[in-house]
């Protein structure tokens, strides 16, 4: 099925989801991970084992460290290749009219994830799970250790780039210090003061905002803020969303946790953020790059 329908540009309800298990134009997909602290080895980890544990019925497993990266990147976590992320993307069973719902248990991070490198392969007809494996199960939705094998699709995935919703580092560069373009920093505050860094030099790159991604997060439901809250976060930390420049970039470690005010920003109707996938991995230890210390004005 097509993504009309739908609850929302972004994401689904549980109960959404309840009504279409089983529909053959829907694909799940369980990306659970974690994110380690910094200095931890390895620091990248995805969930298998919970997924054989139980997952949502009809709901196939990504690896999000593996499956949907380029790991011959020394940068971690880049977006996967065309081709691999094509062959993937076949692989579970999807194709240009699937219409696909990821679902995660940290933040919608990795679900968000998926949906923005689908987006930028081109593939529109993707939500998140709004409130992810743990409200699911909090509801008592049903759930199984039954792992399918998903048929071919009936129309093949085709990625098509969108090159301008990713930035490289010398795209970011050459943003510093232009009011025509906002920088958004998902870490959180300690990460962006430079009190923690993951990566190399501690910091944030020049000009930043930072908007932390789990302040976007209703922490009693696992949900994403309302509309109203969601513009209340982003005025908190120096952004009006009524009157944003041209140009919107995120960022974090490594162009995952960002995918979710890059999500909150499209639900309030901004489709076109951009993120830099190479994020502090990448511009953290590169001496060449200017970074800011301290917290934000």
């Amino acid at each position: 099925m097509s993504a009309a329908g739908v609850d929302g540009p972004v994401s689904v309800s549980t109960a959404w989801l309840a009504a279409h298990l089983g529909d053959p134009g829907v694909r799940i997909v369980d990306i659970r991970g974690k994110v380690l602290p910094p200095g931890s080895t390895p620091r990248y980890v995805a969930k298998r084992g919970d997924y054989d544990d139980a997952h949502v019925p009809g709901a196939v497993f990504v690896d999000w460290t593996r499956d949907i990266v380029d790991t011959a990147d020394p940068i971690p976590s880049q977006v996967a290749r065309p081709d691999t992320f094509t062959a993937m993307m076949t692989k579970l069973g999807i194709g240009d009219d699937t219409l696909v719902v990821a679902y995660d248990d940290y933040d919608h991070i990795f679900a968000g994830r998926l949906a923005w490198a689908m987006r930028y392969y081109g593939h529109d007809a993707v939500r998140i799970l709004d409130g992810g494996w743990a409200r699911w199960i909090a509801e008592g939705r049903p759930n199984t250790r039954d792992v399918p094998r998903p048929a071919a699709p009936s129309t093949p995935f085709v990625a098509r780039v969108r090159s301008s919703l990713r930035v490289s580092a010398d795209e970011v560069a050459a943003t510093i210090g232009r009011s025509d373009v906002l920088l958004l920093d998902a870490r959180a505050p300690e990460q962006y003061a430079g009190l923690v860094s993951a990566a190399g030099r501690g910091g944030h790159i020049p000009g930043a905002r930072n908007v932390p991604y789990a302040t976007l997060i209703d922490a009693a439901t696992g949900r994403f803020q309302s509309p109203d809250n969601l513009a209340r976060t982003f005025k908190q930390a120096g952004v009006d969303v009524a009157h944003l420049p041209p140009r919107v970039i995120v960022y974090c470690n490594g162009g995952i946790s960002c995918t979710v005010p890059l999500h909150a920003l499209q639900m309030l109707g901004r489709a076109d953020v951009a993120v830099y996938d190479g994020s502090w991995n990448e511009w953290g230890p590169d001496e060449r790059r200017p970074i800011e210390k301290g917290p934000q004005p």
